[in-house]
């Protein structure tokens, strides 16, 4: 794996620590309490920044690279799934919200794990209230937008890295 490869991974990286570092500003500076789902999306955005801190330091292994960027677009992808959800209930009418949950620490402490997980993407009064904009969009709507990304990376990079082996293999057959 190339230098330039190795500093795209961790530039990747580095980009879901200021995601998650900016998610702290929002909660801790600016008193913007984070609902269930702003939780499991932020439980994403630090998943996808493990993946592709192992793909900067790991990343020679192409298998083991393939692996991990499958896990990228796939983890992007659950990531799309939960924000997209997360905007839809910020979209219901007022009548149609559900009514304010347990929070998170209760709900994975008393319950089983999917129990509990389901009991999160349900959604709960808390995740309709929309705290903040920019440009127009609410935080999970950007959200979207960022894991789609990281979904569409994810492929872009097996392919690229498909293409150089199958160029190998052909190099290798020619001689």
């Amino acid at each position: 794996m190339s230098l330039l490869a190795r500093c795209y991974y961790f530039l990747l990286f580095f980009f879901c620590h200021e995601l998650i570092v900016t998610a702290m500003y929002f909660e801790h500076a600016m008193g913007l309490e984070p609902c269930p789902l702003c939780m499991m999306q932020r439980l994403v955005v630090v998943a996808l920044g493990c993946l592709f801190l192992g793909n900067a330091i790991f990343g020679s292994v192409k298998p083991l690279r393939l692996t991990l960027d499958g896990l990228v677009s796939a983890t992007a992808a659950g990531g799309v799934f939960i924000a997209a959800r997360h905007t839809w209930l910020q979209g219901l009418p007022a009548d149609e919200v559900p009514a304010c949950g347990p929070g998170l620490d209760y709900i994975m402490g008393t319950f089983p794990m999917l129990e509990g997980l389901l009991m999160i993407l349900k959604g709960s009064g808390e995740c309709a209230e929309v705290a903040w904009r920019f440009l127009g969009l609410s935080m999970p709507q950007w959200l979207i937008i960022v894991f789609l990304g990281f979904a569409c990376l994810g492929i872009f990079n097996i392919l690229v890295t498909l293409k150089k082996i199958t160029i190998g293999e052909k190099a290798l057959l020619a001689e």
